[in-house]
């Protein structure tokens, strides 16, 4: 199938009706995880105190989330450490831990959980960092998030990326689904129902709305959802294909890709679909666009040179400088939240597989060991890519550090899973 072809079909498919209630999903997403970081950080994890009470163990939760980062060692406590116990270091530093986390729960009058942390550095035998919320019984998993969050960033010098969802869609039998979920596969939520193809989800910054393409209307039209009512509303409805939408870093504007004039063009709308512009003017076809962290860029695919490319321009339109020269075929790109890398699906013998580029030193690197890849997406954090491809004739989701050490296959128990966007830090 021809590029022209390939990226069409994606776009041009048929009917069905949508339903816009958010409700739990059947199925959580199963994650295996393989690899390890080129360093492991050894931290003991003691139970916080009176943490039974809460509907999640917390601690629990916090083991699972630096485990599945790769870049941790935990080391069981084997016993209840509170913030304000007395702690002895040397035996910590004999038993290997380079830090110590602690804690406790109480219950509040108001039903809520007060939840204490501390993390403390055993090498300098001082407190590192440490904080407490009050956390309802539904907040308790994201204020576990927040610790492991926490302790990610006080440890490696990066924030983690706990505190974040996912969005992506799965397909079982006749339905396909908008699905939302922590970034550690709990808490599913359905966005949208529909009997037809739902492709092309995109995070706003702030993270309470999702932008999709839907073929419920008999053609490819992109929609704006808002997570927190349900409420959705039509952002480009023009003749021919409306695809690949891309929020711009402030919220005020999408990136889209329209066929309306002929061949698909790069165009910007104003969030409430208001200001129709178009910033490509090509004689080749131009879509996927994607905003730089700092908005001032848009990288984009194009086959202006004779096959598939990326290309950047300045966000208001304007000359396209080619960025990929290795291989023949590059598509979807994907720019780093510290836009020094460029991510992208790249096909070569026979393989569509994900790769990073260095945008400073122009070094490339191969990230998947897979040969059906697509839909590559950053977490906020920089550190790690989420991907769709494919095993054993399914489709699954799939997440790779940066540095290729670290990899993860999320998969669901019927239907297959694609088309993931990683979501901005909760609030």
């Amino acid at each position: 199938m021809s590029f022209l072809k390939k990226i069409i079909v994606r776009v041009v498919l048929a009917s069905a009706t949508g339903s816009m209630l958010i409700a739990p999903a059947s199925a959580q997403l199963r994650i295996e995880i393989a690899g390890v970081g080129s360093s492991q950080i050894p931290v003991a994890i003691a139970a916080f105190a009176d943490e039974a009470m809460t509907p999640q163990q917390i601690t629990a939760i916090i083991k699972d989330d630096l485990n599945r980062s790769g870049y941790f060692k935990i080391i069981e406590a084997g016993a209840v450490i509170t913030e304000t116990s007395p702690v002895n270091f040397d035996e910590w530093k004999k038993r290997g831990a380079e830090a110590l986390v602690v804690g406790s729960v109480q219950r509040l009058a108001d039903g809520r959980f007060d939840v204490r942390y501390k993390l403390l550095d055993t090498m300098k035998s001082a407190s590192l960092s440490g904080f407490s919320v009050a956390a309802t019984p539904e907040n308790t998993r994201k204020t576990a998030h927040r610790i492991a969050d926490d302790i990610y960033e006080k440890l490696t010098g990066v924030r983690g990326a706990f505190s974040t969802r996912i969005a992506y869609v799965t397909k079982a039998g006749r339905e396909y689904r908008l699905e939302v979920a922590d970034a550690d596969g709990e808490g599913v939520r359905v966005a949208l129902r529909s009997n037809e193809p739902i492709i092309s989800p995109s995070w706003s910054a702030d993270g309470t709305k999702v932008a999709y393409v839907s073929f419920e209307a008999k053609k490819p039209v992109i929609w704006v959802q808002n997570l927190m009512t349900g409420e959705r509303r039509v952002i480009a409805n023009y003749k021919g294909s409306n695809s690949a939408p891309a929020w711009s870093p402030d919220g005020s504007k999408l990136a889209i890709a329209l066929s309306r004039d002929g061949l698909t063009q790069i165009y910007s709308v104003n969030a409430d679909g208001s200001g129709l512009q178009r910033l490509t003017n090509s004689s080749g076809i131009d879509t996927e666009p994607q905003f730089s962290a700092d908005g001032q860029s848009i990288y984009f695919l194009s086959d202006r040179s004779g096959g598939p490319q990326i290309y950047r321009m300045n966000s208001n339109g304007g000359e396209a400088k080619r960025v990929t020269f290795s291989g023949s075929y590059n598509i979807t790109p994907r720019i780093s939240p510290d836009g020094r890398t460029l991510a992208y699906i790249s096909r070569r013998e026979g393989k569509f597989q994900l790769y990073a580029l260095d945008l400073v030193s122009g070094q490339e690197q191969r990230l998947s060991d897979t040969s059906k890849d697509e839909s590559p997406s950053f977490s906020p954090n920089g550190r790690y890519i989420m991907y769709a491809t494919e095993s054993g004739r399914r489709g699954t989701l799939a997440v790779v550090s940066v540095d290729g050490k670290v990899k993860q296959k999320l998969t669901v128990q019927a239907g297959d899973i694609r088309e993931p966007t990683w979501g901005p830090f909760m609030k």
